[in-house]
């Protein structure tokens, strides 16, 4: 087990980029449990899925509402499909092998980053 504060700089890093990006804990807190601290992909996937379950985005989300960047209509239902879509997503996880799923999740970052690349 690796000492707290590396746990709390992991959370602040993330959190931070969270809040400058907008990007979710997979893409920075997954890789980092993977290959830095140990953990296998699923372990890591649930890690990460057991972090969104306190209102962790409530500070930065209430300021990007406050500068007019928030639809409340739109977060109510994607909130609704989460909830169930996570569940969902959770069972089928469980039914691949770590490496296959890794390796489906280093596709998807990998994808996104040339669409972001490429800025279409």
């Amino acid at each position: 087990m690796s000492p707290i504060y590396l746990y709390l700089i992991l959370g602040l890093f993330a959190g931070s980029l969270s809040g400058l990006l907008g990007i979710g804990g997979g893409s920075i807190m997954i890789p980092v449990l993977v290959y830095l601290f140990g953990l296998t992909q699923h372990q890591a996937q649930g890690t990460t899925l057991a972090l969104m379950v306190p209102p962790i985005g409530l500070l930065a989300a209430l300021h990007y509402y406050r500068n007019g960047n928030v639809n409340l209509c739109m977060t109510f239902y994607i909130c609704i499909g989460f909830f169930v879509g996570g569940l969902i997503g959770a069972v089928l996880a469980h039914s691949i092998p770590d490496l296959i799923l890794k390796r489906m999740f280093g596709f998807f970052l990998f994808l996104i980053s040339i669409k972001m690349i490429i800025g279409h």
